[in-house]
């Protein structure tokens, strides 16, 4: 038994009562709580996306110099932490890593409901919401003219429409077995639900060898999604002319971010996880430290990142550019710029002690740090950038109104409702694939 990716001694019948039990005996009052606590968010939420719809975007704190803020930043975060989940369900199978066996799951789920988290605020964007389908390359009888293929906006629908598609696919084909596993053991109306959603598997040899070809198929198509999603949504800012944002390093640099602050996201769901589903057999401590060392990694990528940007900047010789950092360093919003600094750069680095990356407090706290975090780091690159155009009377501060700032608070809830229901009704963990550990 490889006693660093599963500890205990867990017979097969030990890990499938195990896993399941959350999913067939009734949830506990925390569980209850929790949900209800989040579900108030998700009210709070439909109550701001709706008003945005009706009243239009001028509800948000938006002027004419800075027409993109929390908007765009709340966006691009979601966009990021729905990176890992494909990163290590794709990525870590086609390279044969068995740490991603007990994870990969609730990762997969994380990336699902982060992405239905930034279509909103595409959706909250377009000002008129119900013609979101101008944006697809429709007929000409529909209504519009087909769309500007040139535009990077355009690139997002398709990129990030795909990537959601091919997401919930690959999350969908992974769970069969372990839904049958489940209808195996449920009774009932249960019994029936599971039954219709294993779409009749079996477990049979020839089962399986389908299972892993499409899984292999599907990795393999997702590979380059991860990839090409978050350097779409860079373009949007890279190919404009404004200061700050017109620069090459954009899509590598977006994608490492998007990788650290999804690892951050999954690391802070897995630990609670593994505390509240007593999974601590199943999500050990060498889970977790090789996830903080991607965290690692990634926060060195990202701060190296940040150093370029600056020698661009001073190298470029261009009044401008130089004026953008400058003020990011020094000017109004610098606590936004420190706080990017302190959480992203520095925070990643006690990551370096095995004591610390190996603690579970401590690695939950970082974990939380590196997201909030990321999250200032959208938004120093579009407010900053923004805020004081070229000419000093277009020069502004922007303000986030109560409903930018309530929908936030409602996306992140609607974000946790979404993982609370997924770990009553779905096995958090992958029965099948932890099950191969006790061979190895």
């Amino acid at each position: 038994m490889n006693n660093s990716l599963i500890d205990g001694k867990n017979s097969m019948n030990d890990i499938t009562v195990n896993i399941c039990s959350p999913v067939i005996n009734k949830p506990n009052n925390i569980w209850w709580a929790c949900l209800f606590l989040s579900f108030l968010g998700v009210l709070l939420w439909g109550y701001s996306i709706i008003s945005v719809f009706y009243y239009g975007i001028g509800l948000w704190g938006l002027n004419s110099t800075v027409g993109w803020a929390w908007d765009i930043t709340c966006f691009v975060w979601w966009v990021g932490i729905g990176h890992a989940g494909t990163l290590i369900s794709a990525i870590l199978l086609l390279f044969r890593q068995n740490w991603r066996n007990s994870i990969n799951r609730s990762a997969e789920a994380m990336t699902i409901f982060a992405v239905i988290c930034a279509l909103t605020y595409i959706l909250s964007h377009m000002g008129r919401p119900w013609l979101f389908y101008w944006a697809l390359p429709l007929p000409n009888h529909f209504g519009p003219l087909w769309v500007n293929f040139n535009s990077p906006l355009v690139w997002d629908v398709f990129a990030i429409s795909t990537y959601f598609s091919v997401s919930v696919l690959f999350w969908y084909i992974g769970l069969i077995p372990d839904l049958a596993t489940i209808r195996d053991q449920s009774h009932g109306i249960k019994k029936n639900i599971y039954s219709f959603l294993s779409l009749g598997w079996n477990s049979s040899v020839k089962s399986w060898h389908k299972f892993e070809s499409v899984s292999l198929v599907l990795a393999g198509l997702s590979t380059p999604l991860v990839i090409s999603v978050h350097t779409i949504v860079s373009c949007d800012f890279a190919t404009s002319v404004i200061p700050g944002w017109h620069t090459t390093i954009f899509p590598p640099y977006f994608v490492a971010g998007a990788i650290f602050s999804g690892f951050a996201m999954v690391q802070t769901l897995l630990i609670i996880v593994r505390k509240s589903l007593n999974f601590n057999n199943y999500i050990t401590i060498r889970h977790i430290e090789l996830m903080n060392l991607v965290i690692l990694v990634t926060g060195s990528i990202v701060g190296v990142a940040y150093l370029t940007e600056l020698f661009i900047a001073w190298y470029s010789v261009s009044p401008y550019e130089k004026y953008v950092f400058l003020n990011r360093i020094k000017g109004p919003y610098y606590w936004a710029y420190w706080i990017m600094m302190c959480c992203n750069v520095f925070s990643p680095q006690f990551m370096w002690s095995k004591k610390l990356r190996t603690n579970i407090t401590f690695t939950f706290l970082i974990s939380i740090i590196v997201n909030i975090g990321m999250w200032f780091e959208r938004f120093v690159i579009i407010v900053t950038s923004l805020h004081r155009d070229y000419l000093p009377s277009s020069w502004t501060m922007f303000y986030p109104s109560f409903y930018e700032v309530s929908l936030f608070i409602g996306s992140i809830s609607l974000f946790l409702f979404l993982f609370l229901l997924f770990i009553k009704f779905l096995p958090a963990v992958a029965i099948s694939e932890v099950k191969l550990l006790t061979r190895k």
